[in-house]
């Protein structure tokens, strides 16, 4: 999206009840989004937030050299009461939809919400021993208040290509609780990310957290693909690496270039997009995204892959209607979505010239977060979906 940067949401403060007059609500989230490179940039996200006294600014976006320096200036700014989390990203989604090379911010008011954070370290060596023992501990201390809402926020390093272990640690954990998350790195090229807390870096781990609030909240996932009645059966992998070295006995690249009626050199990150190779789970099936082509012919996916596998090319559909009935369906309009929608979706969104479209609907349900290679629900990573926490006015009375 291009143009001066918008106002930030205002907090909401009052609702109705049929037949009544307006009732007192809890102060709400605020998202804003500045230009990453602006001189005046933590002056507008600190002036923007202080209003709201803080218990919590998330921050995405931003080249991931200048990330730690932006959360320290921010905590200076906002107090040690105001914990500032954040990563960098292949584009964010802010108060006018879709945008890149911003830093957007998202403010959660200290009256309405309470967060914990946990660094999950060394997310490439999978300690996961220690990851449980860390993740028990850090949820009894959090003492969890339970006339109150709670979810948890989940943000991954895309590099390390760990998070089908991390997340289901995490659900095995702390079983029950409604997470969603992304996995981040810096840009189209898929470089290093940033996970920062505090101002201070964490390279390779991944950041948990644990927010309560007395706002009502609720999980909402979308996905705009059907699974065709082609298939592949990966005859041979490299799962440490998420590659498919062959599909049905054939080089993967070249299998795939045949199932989706494609040239191999005509494969892109966009046809990865539009044809999708799925893995079913269950009763659903999940995309298992392509990011690029080997040298060797191979399929380099941004989720987990095991030989054995059987996979079903999919097939795009409508990729906006179907997002407004999933947040339709919300029994209250948002205040504001968390939210994390794969940059596989908004490329395919940008060849069909629906982004503008999509970034209304954005706009119109109150969505902020960022653009991710792989998200996180229900214990699950996946890949080519939205996902999303909905921040809801409580139940009246």
């Amino acid at each position: 999206m291009s143009g001066a940067p918008p106002k930030p949401w205002p907090a909401a403060r009052t609702g109705t009840q049929a037949g009544a007059q307006p009732v007192a609500m809890p102060p709400a989230p605020v998202a804003l989004s500045v230009p990453a490179d602006g001189a005046d940039t933590v002056r507008r996200i600190a002036s923007a937030m202080a209003p709201l006294d803080p218990a919590l600014v998330l921050l995405f976006g931003m080249p991931s050299e200048g990330l730690p320096a932006l959360g320290a200036a921010l905590r200076d700014a906002l107090g040690q009461g105001c914990r500032i989390v954040g990563c960098s990203s292949v584009g964010e989604i802010g108060p006018r939809g879709y945008c890149a090379q911003t830093v957007t911010a998202l403010g959660f008011p200290s009256a309405s919400f309470r967060v914990g954070i946990c660094v999950l370290r060394d997310q490439a060596l999978v300690p996961v021993s220690e990851w449980m023992s860390t993740l028990r501990r850090f949820q009894s201390d959090f003492r969890h208040d339970l006339r109150r809402s709670s979810f948890g926020v989940l943000l991954a390093d895309a590099l390390a290509r760990q998070e089908d272990v991390l997340t289901a640690t995490l659900d095995a954990a702390i079983p029950g609780l409604p997470v969603v998350g992304g996995s981040s790195a810096e840009g189209m090229r898929f470089g290093p990310t940033c996970q920062m807390v505090d101002g201070q870096a964490h390279s390779g781990a991944a950041l948990f957290l644990l927010i309560e609030t007395d706002l009502a909240a609720a999980e909402v996932s979308f996905s705009h693909f059907s699974p065709t009645d082609r298939r592949a059966v990966v005859t041979a992998a490299d799962r440490h690496n998420r590659l498919i070295l062959e599909l049905n006995g054939e080089p993967a690249a070249q299998e795939y270039a045949r199932l989706a009626g494609l040239a191999v050199e005509a494969l892109t990150p966009t046809e990865f997009a539009r044809h999708p190779l799925l893995l079913r789970t269950g009763r659903r099936h999940h995309v298992r995204a392509i990011r690029a082509i080997t040298p060797q012919g191979g399929l380099q996916l941004l989720s987990g892959i095991e030989a054995g596998n059987i996979l079903t090319l999919g097939r795009a559909m409508d990729m906006t209607r179907g997002f407004a009935d999933v947040l339709d369906a919300l029994p209250r309009p948002p205040l504001m979505v968390l939210g994390f929608d794969c940059v596989l979706r908004r490329l395919a969104l940008e060849r069909a010239g629906m982004d503008r479209q999509m970034s209304e609907l954005l706009t119109r349900y109150r969505v902020a977060g960022f653009n991710t290679y792989g998200e996180q629900h229900s214990g699950m990573h996946v890949n080519q979906t939205f996902v999303g926490m909905a921040l809801m006015p409580p139940e009246p009375g």
